[in-house]
């Protein structure tokens, strides 16, 4: 199955009712083309269980996927589609190996070495980043610019730009190879997040 082509990030502090924000964001989209990562970090693994669920009711009717963020346990018992872990957290093949061989499973990088890392310990795509400034990526240093996308590209692991990407900027990033994009503040905030994800989806000027 192909990999996403937006991915979603999850922040309730800017957008409280999350499932009708996701409701609105996936109306009319096609199948396969998001991926929704629960990312949650201050709630408890039976909080995040509880929004996990209600959250897939909403992606499983728009025919998207869902991942958790660097819970694989709670990925596992709400049956979401994968698991995105930090660079330093579970290793791929172990998540993998809980998730099953059709899981997503996502590592966030951040350098060279990360990505070759996460792609030899069979992980099916890898953030990379901060490509923009973004006041959420500040404590990873500088942005690494779209040279260093395009260069983490040919290590042959799917990559997820992350960082700094906008609906006007995200086309930059897929000309530079990414597979993807990601995105925070772009679809939490603004009155029609739908038309923000066609954009990022390069299904709208």
């Amino acid at each position: 199955m192909a990999l996403p082509v937006v991915h979603l990030i999850t922040d309730r502090r800017l957008a409280r009712e999350l499932p009708a924000r996701l409701e609105l964001a996936l109306a009319g989209l096609p199948p396969g083309l998001a991926a929704v990562h629960l990312r949650e970090k201050d709630l408890c693994g039976a909080a995040l269980f509880e929004l996990a669920r209600r959250l897939l009711s909403v992606v499983r009717e728009h025919g998207q996927r869902l991942v958790i963020n660097d819970r694989a346990d709670v990925a596992l018992a709400a049956g979401a589609d994968g698991v995105h872990l930090p660079s330093a957290g579970l290793p791929p093949e172990a998540a993998r190996g809980l998730l099953g061989p059709s899981a997503l499973v996502g590592v966030s990088c951040h350098s060279a070495d990360d990505l070759r890392r996460a792609r030899d310990a069979g992980a099916s795509f890898a953030t990379f980043g901060p490509v923009w400034d973004t006041p959420s990526k500040r404590r990873f240093g500088a942005p690494v610019g779209l040279s260093a996308l395009a260069a983490g590209v040919t290590l042959g692991l799917p990559l997820v730009a992350l960082g700094g990407v906008t609906p006007d900027n995200s086309r930059l990033a897929r000309e530079a190879g990414a597979a993807g994009v990601g995105v925070i503040r772009a679809w939490l905030e603004g009155p029609d997040p739908a038309a923000v994800v066609r954009r990022l989806a390069g299904l709208a000027p």
